[in-house]
C-alpha cells in the first residue's frame, strides 16, 4: 500500500486532503437524472454556487453534458455554451472558489483551464473518448480527475459484465496512471465510477472494497449521490434519495474516499465532520 498525498495543487495553492474534501455539482443542463441539480440561467448558476460555496464546498463541478444512463450526445459547441458562461459567472462573483470542468473533450477542457479559470479537469471517461486529453493534461498542469467508464452513456447500462469488478478497474486505472506519471503529470485523482457501467450489485462491491485502491497511491473521489443504486435499492425516487446518499457516502469516507461528489453539499459537510470525529482524522 503506497501512501496517498497529501495536498494537491490547485492554481499555485494546495488544497489539504488530510480532511476529505466535497464537490458540489452544478449541472448546466436541461435533462441531468435528478432535476434539482439543473441549472440554467446565470441567476441560478450562481445562486446555487453561492449555496453551495456557504454550506462548505470545497470544488464546484460544473458540467454541461449529461451522463445519465441513454443520455444523448451533443456537440461540443453546445456543451462549450453551456459551462463557460458559468465558469465565467462563478469566476467574476467568487473568486476564491475551486472550479472544476466536467468534460470529457480535451479541447473545452484546455478552453475552460486557459481562457476562462477552471482549476481542474473531471473526465468521466478516463480519457478514453478523446485520445488528445491526456497530452492536453500534460501541458495544463492541473489536477485531473480520472474517472472509469464501460462503455458510454448510451450503451453503458446495457448488461455490463466483468469476473472482478474490483480488479478490472485496478487494471484499467493502472495502465493509465503509468502513462499520466511518465510525461509527469503528477495531480491524479481517481474515480472508480459508481453507476458507469455497473450493476447495483457491482456498485455495491466497489464500496465495499473501496480500500483495495489505495494500492494506487492517488486520491480517491467517489459520487454515489442519487444514484440508482440508492434510490432502486430503496424502492423511492431520486428526490427521496438524500438520506441513503448520506449512509453510503459515510462507508465511502470510511473507506477510504477523500472527496465525496455530490448534489447536497451541507449533509456531506456534517457526514465528513461526523466521520472524522468517529476515525481520528487530523
Amino acid at each position: 500500500m503506497t501512501d496517498k498525498p497529501k495536498y494537491i495543487n490547485v492554481g499555485g495553492k494546495l488544497l489539504d486532503l488530510e480532511i476529505p474534501k466535497v464537490m458540489g455539482i452544478l449541472n448546466i443542463t436541461p435533462d441531468s437524472f435528478y432535476k434539482h441539480s439543473r441549472f440554467n440561467t446565470e441567476e441560478e448558476i450562481l445562486k446555487a454556487a453561492v449555496r453551495m460555496i456557504e454550506e462548505g464546498a470545497d470544488i464546484l463541478d460544473v458540467g454541461g453534458y449529461s451522463s445519465r444512463p441513454g443520455a444523448v450526445n451533443i456537440s461540443q459547441v453546445e456543451e462549450g455554451e453551456r459551462v463557460l458562461r458559468a465558469i465565467k459567472l462563478i469566476r467574476q462573483e467568487l473568486p476564491e472558489a475551486i472550479i472544476s470542468i466536467d468534460t470529457f473533450r480535451a479541447d473545452l477542457a484546455k478552453e475552460a483551464v486557459v481562457e476562462f479559470g477552471a482549476h481542474i479537469v473531471n473526465d468521466i471517461s478516463g480519457g478514453d473518448a478523446d485520445k488528445k486529453m491526456f497530452s492536453v493534461i500534460e501541458k495544463l498542469n492541473v489536477p485531473y480527475i480520472m474517472m472509469h467508464m464501460k462503455g458510454d452513456p448510451l450503451t453503458m447500462q446495457k448488461n455490463p459484465v466483468y469476473e472482478d469488478v474490483v480488479a478490472e478497474i485496478l487494471s484499467w486505472f493502472g495502465e493509465r496512471i503509468f502513462r499520466l506519471q511518465s510525461v509527469g503529470v503528477k495531480d491524479i485523482i481517481i474515480d472508480p465510477g459508481f453507476g458507469f457501467g455497473k450493476t447495483a450489485d457491482h456498485n455495491f462491491d466497489l464500496l465495499r472494497r473501496l480500500n483495495d485502491f489505495s494500492i494506487t497511491g492517488l486520491p480517491l473521489m467517489v459520487g454515489v449521490s442519487r444514484k440508482s443504486m440508492v434510490w432502486k435499492t430503496l424502492e423511492i425516487s431520486a428526490d427521496e434519495a438524500l438520506n441513503g446518499t448520506t449512509a453510503l457516502n459515510a462507508i465511502a469516507l470510511v473507506n477510504g474516499a477523500d472527496i465525496l461528489r455530490v448534489h447536497d453539499v451541507k449533509e456531506a459537510v456534517q457526514t465528513i465532520k461526523l466521520i472524522r470525529k468517529l476515525c481520528h482524522f487530523t
